[in-house]
């Protein structure tokens, strides 16, 4: 039965007597003098999560079906899989830089340790993963790529589909159209790492870094069930926080790569004091130094604006269209049903302003593109996501200009240190061999 191969799902007792396969059983929950998930690893008290049965069940992960302490997760030992041939197509070549992280993540995977890949945005990052991911696949293993956002596997899976063709690989996520079936190659959002158990030889994780993720313990316990004993990570980070190197020290090999393969440094952003940004959209006279400004980047490039909330999107986007043609504008957000459609069109030049959240602050790709974050003060852009966003800008092909605009008024810790970190790696490259 392929299906309970790596896979965890939940079952009652009578369920588990009609399956005609050997398989492994754990109770859901188990109960001491507080309730552990053995789903999710949540500790809870007995009080909060009773039912009026008097069962207890897990309210942490009840987003993935309800588990109760008359659940079993059922799984079974995967088959061992005999190595074959690969179909590998991809043609380009890596430059020295790329090629020496490649080289090495291999060589840790076959000598059975961890990698950190930390690599600038820009940096190639997918590309470098190929040679591991196309050598765990060789000797019989199974792959994973997981990313915490929707739209970065979705980038992803094309990619992946074209460099291995014939190796039908599964997409997961929330709402995806796919079904799961029992498959070598799975690019899946780390959510869908609740389903898996004992599933990966190699289980790589994009955008280590990024919400919702990041601090997230119940996804980590998730990311450890579904590693294979012997299984071994690779994670990819432009920006990886002090905790998670403290963490990462003695048990991963830390890869870092400070150039862009093109060699072009990263762009540092334009500070500009914005007094009114907040209540800008409230009259012409609040929004007129935006509007100077957006006009003078469109004479290079296209421009994506990030806002720090949808209601402020909306309010600037709606404003802004009194200056512009409406076709020449759109927005997009988490809650958009028509985002990936939207993204695509900001993609072929059909728009000339994008506004958006931070939906877009990492994992996508955009010719010919400047950034302006309206409010870079607020809290929610962390220095991560600063320095995630500046990096949408000049990633590929040749240079046009790309700017990046730092709106604010108030001077943060994190606008400080994102600007510090750019101008770091900047140097970093200027210094390496590679340059």
């Amino acid at each position: 039965m392929e299906a309970l191969y790596g896979r965890q799902i939940v079952m009652t007792k009578e369920d588990q007597d009609t399956l005609d396969c050997t398989y492994q059983s754990r109770r859901g929950l188990f109960i001491d003098s507080k309730i552990t998930c053995q789903r999710c690893g949540s500790h809870f008290s007995k009080e909060i999560a009773r039912l009026p049965t008097q069962d207890y069940y897990c309210p942490y992960c009840i987003q993935f079906g309800r588990i109760t302490s008359q659940s079993y997760l059922v799984s079974q030992e995967e088959k061992e899989n005999p190595p074959r041939l690969v179909t590998f197509t991809w043609q380009e070549m890596l430059t020295p830089a790329q090629q020496e992280v490649s080289c090495n993540v291999l060589s840790n995977f076959q000598q059975h340790k961890h990698s950190l890949i930390w690599a600038v945005t820009g940096s190639g990052k997918t590309e470098m993963i190929f040679a591991v991911l196309r050598y765990c696949l060789q000797n019989g293993g199974r792959a994973a790529i997981a990313s915490p956002r929707i739209d970065v596997c979705r980038e992803l899976y094309p990619r992946i589909n074209e460099v291995f063709p014939k190796e039908n690989t599964l997409l997961l996520y929330g709402n995806s159209n796919e079904i799961y079936r029992y498959n070598a190659l799975t690019i899946c959002t780390t959510h869908q790492l609740f389903h898996f158990y004992h599933a990966f030889d190699l289980l790589i994780i994009d955008e280590i870094d990024a919400f919702p993720y990041e601090g997230d313990k119940r996804l980590a316990f998730a990311q450890k069930n579904a590693l294979k004993k012997n299984g071994k990570y690779v994670y990819l980070s432009a920006t990886p926080p002090t905790h998670l190197l403290r963490s990462l020290k003695e048990t991963f090999c830390i890869e870092k790569l400070p150039v862009r393969f093109h060699k072009r440094p990263l762009v540092v952003p334009q500070l500009i004091w914005y007094e009114n940004w907040k209540y800008c959209y409230q009259s012409n006279w609040k929004i007129k130094k935006f509007i100077f400004y957006l006009k003078k980047l469109l004479q290079d490039n296209n421009v994506l604006v990030f806002c720090p909330s949808i209601y402020y999107m909306q309010k600037l986007y709606t404003k802004v269209g009194e200056f512009f043609h409406s076709s020449e504008i759109e927005c997009v957000s988490a809650q958009d049903k028509y985002r990936e459609e939207k993204v695509q069109r900001m993609r072929k030049g059909e728009y000339r302003i994008l506004f958006c959240t931070t939906i877009l602050e990492r994992g996508v790709t955009f010719d010919h593109i400047s950034v302006i974050i309206m409010g870079a003060n607020h809290n929610i852009f962390s220095k991560s996501v600063l320095v995630q966003i500046a990096g949408r800008v000049d990633r590929k092909g040749a240079y046009h200009y790309g700017q990046v605009l730092f709106f604010y008024n108030q001077q943060t810790q994190a606008i400080g240190e994102a600007c510090d970190e750019i101008k770091r790696m900047n140097r970093l490259a200027k210094e390496s061999l590679f340059v």
